[in-house]
């Protein structure tokens, strides 16, 4: 539903599935991409860079599909990003085709010290470039925006000049990148304000701002932004990104919602408008959060602001007198504005599959029978071993189940562990391979979870090295299901997994097949593209 022009509130360009995804780790596959963009969809944002299309066949076919099933009449905007190259240009919009509102978004390095030591180029010859590819890239689609790379370490003269000259070309969004986390919000506020007074045509396009977070100022920066005529902010889910991360979609969304009669005059509204600020449904905010860290296997810090497990916690003795006696003494936003269920005891093994669908379906997942089938059988496992299953187990559950598999992977079917403080920890495994077979193996290790790996690990025949194992407990008690993230490293690319389980020992080993089948389709497709080189060069 539209609230007005541009001018009127903040359009929020999620980068999550291209800068998000650039986290190391964070890989995706297509279908978990399609995944976060149908419920970035539901979340309401404007705009969804669905990848860098020329980068790999994996993202080109990504950014395909999200343009051909989340990009329909009424939807955000797709976008793909582009060096300010033709062959990246025609692979993003060959890949945005399908969408019905494409945006090719194209970038060049501005800054003295990127054209000196990376592009070795003139400030003339990138000034050329960028006025021949934004119009390049206008060939394809109307929507076309423009970034010129580390704009806040670029001379400001010159960086006007490519921004005219950008606009001229076409341009209709004019994104400013601080894309080493160098500035401070009153500089970010000069910088913006100095290019609305001398660049001319600067009114033509809408002004976006690209904020990174290698010194914490990301949201801050943003914000600054803001006041000073933004009117687009790019942003990620949980603020996830390259390096340190990018600006925090639900920290910008809910700083502009909480704090909106201060931002209203900077929109030319009265200070107590009531009229949001964003397009933003901020109760989809938390499951969406949870998603995006579920599948990239990137877990939220507790304190991490909006998101966090103790966003809306209270221990001080004083602030739980002041939030009983009234909330808004400690609190300056309620839990379920951003769709935080509450901790509420609802089900227990003898609950059936209706009270089950229901309770999902207040929690925001609408599944299908199959997935339905396979979710409720899991619960019912769990509440087996557990007498009471509350809302955040039933979300973890939900999404462990509903985790999308990568094709022709391995499936773990029996974990065996025998351990104790006179016994030498051994695991027996048996898994099933991408092409049927059963097999066996045990080894024994330093504990029970390494007898695991080490087990897997002969089976799968595929090297890599464990860097990170971590277990988090969705609930409090000692029944508490208990969820295991593990990156792997292959010849420097890092490959994440997660699983949940009352058991820690069973949780590690379904975390640890996901993360090998990353691998293992990371393997098959790199082989499949050098054979399709090979084929090439052969004829």
């Amino acid at each position: 539903m539209s609230m007005g022009s541009p001018a009127d509130r903040v359009i929020i360009f999620d980068t999550t599935l291209r800068d998000g995804e650039q986290s190391p780790g964070a890989t995706l596959n297509v279908e978990e991409k399609l995944a976060i963009a149908h419920q970035l969809a539901l979340l309401g944002v404007d705009v969804i860079e669905a990848g860098f299309a020329v980068a790999s066949p994996g993202d080109f076919a990504a950014v395909k599909a999200i343009a051909e099933q989340v990009g329909i009449q009424g939807g955000p905007i797709i976008c793909s990003l582009a060096r300010a190259t033709r062959q990246d240009i025609q692979a993003a919009a060959e890949a945005l085709k399908p969408a019905a509102r494409p945006r090719i978004h194209t970038m060049i390095s501005t800054s003295d010290i990127h054209l000196q030591y990376q592009l070795k180029k003139s400030r003339s010859e990138v000034l050329a470039i960028a006025s021949e590819m934004v119009a390049y890239a206008k060939s394809f689609v109307d929507d076309v925006e423009f970034s010129p790379m580390d704009a806040s370490r670029t001379d400001r003269e010159f960086l006007y000049e490519v921004l005219q000259q950008a606009i001229a070309a076409g341009a209709t969004t004019i994104n400013i990148p601080d894309t080493v986390g160098y500035c401070t919000p009153k500089e970010i506020g000069i910088l913006i304000a100095g290019i609305r007074e001398h660049v001319p045509n600067i009114h033509q396009a809408i002004l976006s701002i690209h904020t990174q977070n290698d010194l914490g100022l990301a949201t801050a920066n943003a914000l600054a932004a803001i006041e000073h005529g933004v009117r687009q902010v790019e942003c990620t889910i949980n603020g996830i990104g390259e390096r340190a991360g990018n600006a925090a979609l639900e920290e910008i969304v809910m700083a502009l919602q909480v704090r909106k009669p201060f931002f209203n005059p900077y929109f030319g509204r009265a200070v107590d408008a009531d009229a949001p600020l964003t397009n933003i449904k901020t109760q989809e905010i938390y499951k969406t959060s949870s998603l995006v860290s579920q599948l990239t296997g990137m877990l939220i810090q507790p304190n991490k602001a909006i998101v966090g497990a103790n966003a809306f916690a209270h221990e001080s003795g004083i602030h739980q007198d002041g939030i009983l006696k009234h909330r808004q003494t400690y609190e300056i936003m309620e839990a379920g504005s951003i769709g935080l269920p509450e901790n509420r005891i609802v089900l227990g093994k003898h609950s059936g599959r209706n009270a089950f669908r229901t309770r999902l379906k207040e929690l925001g997942f609408e599944l299908n029978e199959t997935d339905l089938n396979k979710a409720f059988n899991r619960f019912k496992e769990v509440a087996d071993k557990k007498k009471e299953i509350s809302d955040w187990d039933l979300e973890a559950i939900v999404r462990d189940e509903m985790q999308i598999q990568v094709e022709s992977g391995y499936q773990l079917e029996h974990v065996q562990v025998i351990c104790g403080d006179c016994t030498c920890p051994t695991a027996t495994i048996t898994i099933v391979t991408p092409d049927g077979k059963i097999l066996t193996d045990a080894s024994v290790g330093t504990g029970p979870v390494d007898a695991v790996y080490q087990a897997i690990n002969r089976l799968v025949q595929i090297p890599n090295q464990l860097i990170e194992f971590s277990v988090q407990s969705v609930t409090g008690g000692i029944d508490a299901l208990g969820t295991v993230t593990i990156r792997l490293e292959y010849q420097e690319r890092i490959f994440s997994g997660q699983a949940s389980d009352t058991d820690i020992v069973v949780a590690a080993a379904y975390a640890y097949i996901n993360a090998i089948n990353r691998l293992y389709w990371y393997l098959q497709t790199k082989n499949e593209v050098l054979q399709s080189s090979a084929t090439v060069s052969s004829r």
